[in-house]
């Protein structure tokens, strides 16, 4: 059972961003950065409260995803891509990126917050950012 509403045109859309951002830390960085968007459709707080679609939390304008802007993301979705896409939106969800609704790839070290938002671990090349459980109760 899914945990956001979606169509295939959308699970084809999240394989290609899933990809496009994660597909250099391997098949579990793929699940996580699916992880991230899911959780970003789901929680409806802080800058996601007007995010209820997959479609919406991939071209979200401000606070997307740069590989939007990019022309690997323009490619066709790989069957192997949207059989991962679909695990992230029937609920599988992986740490660090359980909760997480950011992400990003750091130079160094992770830094243990990034705009006021806790570092929740980090995966070969990105590191995972939590909302508190006060801010948006739903990532929980």
């Amino acid at each position: 059972m899914a945990v956001v509403p979606f169509n295939e045109k959308e699970v084809k859309l999240l394989a290609r961003l899933m990809r496009a951002e994660g597909e250099g830390d391997g098949q579990l960085g793929m699940l996580l950065v699916g992880n991230t968007g899911i959780n970003r459709v789901r929680v409806r707080c802080l800058d996601f409260k007007d995010i209820n679609t997959i479609q919406r939390m991939v071209f979200q304008k401000p606070g997307g995803f740069e590989a939007t802007q990019k022309g690997y993301f323009y490619q066709r979705a790989r069957e192997k891509d949207i059989n991962l896409a679909r695990r992230t939106i029937k609920g599988e969800r992986f740490h660090p990126a359980s909760n997480a609704l950011w992400f990003f790839r750091p130079e160094g070290d992770c830094p243990p917050q990034w705009y006021n938002q806790t570092n929740s671990g980090r995966f070969k090349a990105h590191c995972f950012f939590i909302p508190t459980r006060a801010d948006c109760p739903k990532a929980y």
